[in-house]
C-alpha cells in the first residue's frame, strides 16, 4: 500500500538493545495527505531503513507501507511501518479535480430505446 503526503513532524530517533542483545533503532514521523480531507498519519522506519531513507520536515514523499496490529494485555496497538520511501515530484501531488456532473436533459427529441 502507498501513501503520499508532506512530512509535517519528525520525532526524535529512538534506539536501544533488545532482550536478545541486538541493537535496534526506529524513526517516527508524521505526514499530512493531500486528500480532499487531509489526514495526518504517523509512520515508522525501523532498523537499517532509518539510515537508508533520511527524512526531513517539509519533504514531499511517497511511502510504501505495511499496517500491523498486535495485542498486549487485552489492548490492541497498530503500527504503520514504512518499508520504502521516495521523494515526490511536484507533479506527483496534483490538486483534486471535481467529478463531472451528468446531464439529465434529453439529447434529442427522438426516443432511441427499442421498445
Amino acid at each position: 500500500m502507498e501513501v503520499k503526503g508532506k512530512v509535517v513532524t519528525v520525532l526524535p530517533q529512538q534506539s536501544g538493545t533488545s532482550q536478545a542483545g541486538n541493537q535496534w533503532k526506529k524513526q517516527e514521523f508524521v505526514i499530512e495527505t493531500h486528500d480532499q480531507f487531509p489526514k495526518k498519519i504517523c509512520l515508522t522506519l525501523f532498523g537499517d531503513r532509518v539510515d537508508q531513507y533520511p527524512i526531513a520536515q517539509n519533504d514531499e514523499i511517497v511511502a510504501s507501507i505495511d499496517i500491523e496490529s498486535r495485542e498486549y494485555n487485552g489492548r490492541w496497538y497498530t503500527n504503520v511501518n514504512a518499508w520504502k520511501i521516495e521523494k515526490a515530484t511536484a507533479e506527483a501531488a496534483p490538486a483534486p479535480q471535481p467529478a463531472p456532473v451528468p446531464s439529465f436533459e434529453p439529447q434529442s427529441e427522438v426516443d432511441e430505446l427499442p421498445f
